[in-house]
């Protein structure tokens, strides 16, 4: 399947969805803002001490990892929200929240974060270009624990690992080929991405419901 192909598949999975789409982006942008601002000032002992400090508290930016690590379960949410949509599921956004009611399943998607951050940092170690094949390689790990959660982090790593045989430079070209918007983007003062967003997120939906999600697990 082209690119070209996948890009209009996902275009034709966005049809009545836009407005959706752009909501959720914009309500991240909002909470993510908001939490970081409201730990920055906290931890600055107040809004005159932030709006006069001249760098960031220690204690700023342990909380704001802290958040970082609690947001990690909406991140992965949001992701399958575009599944659901390139499947015709027609998904809601409150249901992306719903994750934090299932404390194991949260935990699973930090821990699965973590380890696919450490795996694609060791091989980094060697050189720039094997962590980017292996980040590649892992990049399906998440669709594939929507699709079997009973896999454990391991399992769905390496099952990530061995669909995307054959298929990692197509995703690559797939997320480059939105550079030039990002750049238009860039131009509009960054509202642009309200819209780029929803498109990338489901492209790579697309991407994995019509040329990963069929092969057979291991």
């Amino acid at each position: 399947m082209k690119i070209s192909a996948i890009k209009y598949e996902a275009r034709q999975s966005l049809k009545g969805e836009w407005g959706k789409v752009v909501g959720l982006t914009f309500l991240y942008f909002i909470l993510s803002t908001v939490i970081n601002f409201s730990v920055e000032v906290y931890a600055s002992g107040g809004i005159l001490n932030w709006f006069n400090q001249d760098y960031t508290p220690p204690l700023a930016s342990i909380l704001n990892a802290i958040i970082s690590i609690i947001l990690i379960p909406l991140t992965i949410a949001i992701s399958w929200f575009y599944l659901d949509i390139v499947r015709e599921k027609s998904p809601e956004i409150p249901q992306v929240f719903t994750i934090y009611t299932d404390a194991r399943l949260a935990l699973k998607s930090i821990g699965t974060t973590i380890m696919i951050g450490i795996f694609t940092f060791l091989w980094s170690l060697l050189l720039l270009i094997p962590g980017i094949i292996k980040g590649l390689a892992y990049s399906q790990t998440f669709m594939i624990l929507k699709d079997h959660p009973e896999l454990s982090i391991f399992e769905a790593i390496t099952e990530s690992r061995r669909r995307m045989v054959g298929y990692k430079w197509k995703f690559f070209l797939l997320n480059l080929s939105f550079i030039g918007w990002g750049f238009l983007c860039l131009l509009s003062l960054g509202i642009g991405f309200l819209w780029l967003t929803p498109y990338i997120y489901t492209s790579n939906a697309t991407f994995y419901h019509k040329l990963i999600a069929e092969k057979k697990t291991l």
